[in-house]
């Protein structure tokens, strides 16, 4: 009894342009990897709230004596570095993903920002730099008054009568 297998011309080329896509791919994926850990950029959080801006970064192992921050020209510059020290009692290394090295993150502030009232505070490894605005920049709430009085004590007194 004999098997018959259908031919395809061009399934060979397929293979073997698949073979050359996963080769250019892995080599391709090796060097992210690889770059990621050569390059570091911490995370950062950004919120605001009434009276300030808050830049939280998060910083493991980074000594605070080694942080450089900067405002110029209303740019926000935070640099360091985390060195990597391979201490002999603990063995070799096996895997090493966390990323070391120098690194800086620069963020554009508003006019809003009192550049000369900057706090910066790190604990566990988070930086947290307080960035409050400027007095004018802060908002204000606005009573009207009507025939003399304020409208917000004459509107609650309306409401507490019905």
């Amino acid at each position: 009894m004999s098997i018959l297998n259908r031919w395809e011309g061009h399934r060979g080329t397929s293979s073997s342009q698949d073979h050359f896509g996963r080769v250019f791919n892995e080599l391709f994926e090796r060097a992210g990897q690889e770059s990621n850990l050569t390059t570091w950029a911490p995370a950062v959080d950004i919120f605001e709230n009434e009276h300030e801006l808050v830049v939280k970064a998060d910083l493991p192992d980074v000594d605070p004596k080694a942080l450089d921050i900067r405002v110029e020209n209303n740019l926000l510059t935070i640099r360091g570095e985390r060195k990597f020290e391979k201490k002999s009692t603990e063995g070799n290394y096996l895997r090493v993903e966390r990323a070391y090295g120098s690194f800086a993150r620069s963020f554009s502030l508003a006019n809003t920002v009192n550049s000369e009232a900057i706090k910066a505070d790190y604990q566990n490894g988070v930086l947290t730099l307080s960035l409050p605005k400027r007095e004018e920049a802060k908002p204000k709430q606005i009573k009207v008054t009507v025939g003399g009085t304020s409208t917000a004590p004459a509107m609650a007194a309306a409401a507490g009568a019905k």
